[in-house]
């Protein structure tokens, strides 16, 4: 048998390895390394696949959120709300910029915050909404959208996890995941389910306006070479990035079934062993499975984690500590409620292996040896 991998990217490289050497070629004989063609022709590939007006790449998931913050206008010591349960990024580019991140849980089986919980944590100092599609499907945007609207709060959607998710409004309409919000910002990390060979990021919006806004931003507040209308960054996606994106975003829903199958055989020969909860699925989202996460019951999460790793197996914790927890944002950010069940998550949760690569005979030793240790 294979080793096993948490993510396989030689082994999806393999099978599309034509295609992207040939695109990474074009991009090394026409030299345009910065903001070459291949950079335009991505942004509307991934526009016209997320059905969103505009798509600006940026240099990577973190600027993507950085920018957002800074194009719609935050000013020092305004509140952003953001789920305790997530990786920094989200809120670590709110203190960068003297914002106050206001850390609140998360919903026990979806792991995303949800509509009343923000709503318990609004104050009048609260201008901004970080929603975290967190494992690979949609808070619940509906209700999100409509607590955003009564207090008239800007909504950016941190959607690194769930590319390629679908929402389901009340009404049977569906989005993608990134689109509903002001703005959408995601990551290409390699490991994400459209990731690159590097680093890489995208912002998403609707609006001209915010869209000309990131552009400046993204290009030292430009409006055209030498004349600087905003305080901005350097933040680019490189040319070769943006061509083995532009490959593999093609590839983007078949990667997705591929993720969804594996978790179903794991749904099927784990859903009713004793000492674990599988993933939740959410009535108004789809799941495209960045992780396939598990709650370990009986404080034995760490041992069944040190146990498949004796045999071969990798599984990692996402995340082992809450935000608000990490001394980092000790002095910057305000925490709502007990955040008893981000407490208990982060004691809990074991991420499995889970990609596009997977063999059957790795899934049945995985399912095997977790079935054994619970004897």
């Amino acid at each position: 048998m294979e080793k096993i991998q948490m993510v396989d990217l030689k082994g999806q490289y393999t099978k599309i390895k034509l295609s992207i050497d040939s695109a990474i070629a074009d991009c090394i004989d026409n030299t345009a390394f910065i903001n070459g063609p291949q950079v335009k022709v991505f942004a509307e590939n991934l526009a016209a696949y997320l059905n969103v007006h505009y798509v600006i790449p940026c240099a990577n998931g973190t600027d993507a959120l950085q920018i957002a913050m800074m194009a719609i206008g935050l000013e020092r010591g305004d509140e952003v709300i953001v789920p305790a349960f997530t990786y920094v990024a989200t809120a670590e580019v709110i203190g960068l910029l003297g914002l106050v991140p206001v850390m609140v849980d998360v919903d026990s089986q979806s792991f995303n915050i949800t509509a009343d919980i923000i709503r318990a944590a609004i104050s009048p100092k609260t201008k901004a909404i970080v929603p975290v599609h967190l494992f690979g499907q949609c808070a619940d945007m509906a209700a999100i959208m409509e607590v955003a609207k009564e207090h008239h709060l800007y909504v950016i959607e941190d959607t690194a996890q769930a590319l390629g998710a679908d929402y389901t409004f009340p009404d049977n309409t569906t989005t993608k995941a990134g689109t509903i919000g002001d703005i959408g910002c995601t990551s290409f990390f390699p490991s994400k389910n459209l990731g690159c060979y590097g680093d890489g990021g995208a912002l998403f919006t609707n609006s001209e306006e915010l869209a000309n806004k990131i552009r400046m931003i993204a290009n030292h507040g430009q409006v055209k070479k030498y004349v600087h209308k905003y305080i901005g960054i350097n933040s680019r996606l490189d040319t070769i990035q943006a061509a083995i994106l532009n490959v593999k975003l093609g590839h983007l829903d078949s990667y997705k079934v591929a993720r969804q199958a594996a978790a179903a055989y794991y749904d099927k020969q784990l859903g009713n062993l004793q000492g674990l909860t599988i993933p939740a699925r959410s009535k108004n989202s789809s799941h495209v499975f960045h992780q396939y996460t598990l709650i370990v019951n009986n404080y034995k999460r760490d041992e069944l984690k040190h146990y498949l790793e004796n045999k071969g197996i990798p599984a990692m914790i996402y995340y082992p500590i809450p935000l608000n927890e990490q001394e980092a944002f000790s002095q910057i950010g305000r925490v709502v409620g007990t955040l008893s069940v981000t407490r208990q998550l982060c004691g809990d949760v074991l991420s499995l292996p889970i990609h596009t690569e997977m063999l059957q005979e790795q899934l049945d030793y995985i399912v095997d040896s977790i079935r054994s240790f619970f004897k």
